[in-house]
């Protein structure tokens, strides 16, 4: 994992917000809460670790975590592109690696849908998602921005979410997607 410091991570990351969640939008509001979130959850799990990632590296990698949503048909989160959902991870992933952001915060995004999804969930839910890429979490810092994604939504009151509630949404995708969830949550100690 790259070292960064504080200005270089975090200005590269909101240079890259700042042009797709423009100023005064429903869209940007929604986004930042979101993401600062994610971001501040993962950087309190990171705090406990016996061997933290970089703080900077984590925080930058959060914030752009969801950088795709823009590209998604979403109107309740005022976006208004052409792609489903569902893709806005590889969509994201695409537009960072064009952006010239590092591989690691792309890898980020394109995997942190659900507890991260198998060939076979993307086949057995006929998802839209291009074939031959890996959906599932593998570095420390992709698990990490994943897991803290799950107790946040970006709709509702956007508050917080039990660990009891975020198995529930997690179960509905199968067993596997939560004995996924579980062996996160024990490499967390949350």
């Amino acid at each position: 994992m790259m070292k960064t410091s504080p200005s270089e991570a975090y200005g590269q990351a909101m240079r890259v917000i700042d042009r797709y969640y423009p100023a005064d939008t429903l869209r940007r509001d929604i986004y930042l809460r979101h993401c600062c979130s994610v971001a501040a959850l993962a950087l309190e799990i990171n705090s406990r670790l016996a061997e933290p990632l970089d703080p900077f590296n984590l925080e930058a990698a959060a914030l752009l975590h969801d950088i795709g949503i823009c590209l998604t048909d979403a109107p309740d989160l005022d976006c208004h592109g052409d792609a489903p959902y569902i893709a806005h991870g590889y969509l994201g992933a695409d537009l960072l690696r064009r952006e010239g952001c590092p591989e690691e915060w792309a890898r980020v995004a394109e995997r942190h849908t659900g507890a991260g999804l198998t060939h076979d969930d993307i086949v057995r839910q006929h998802l839209p998602l291009p074939p031959g890429r890996s959906y599932l979490p593998v570095s420390m810092l992709e698990k990490l921005v994943c897991y803290a994604d799950k107790f946040y939504s970006k709709s509702g009151d956007m508050e917080r979410k039990t660990l009891e509630r975020v198995r529930r949404g997690i179960s509905r995708h199968g067993a596997d997607s939560l004995a996924r969830f579980d062996r996160m949550t024990r490499l967390f100690n949350v």
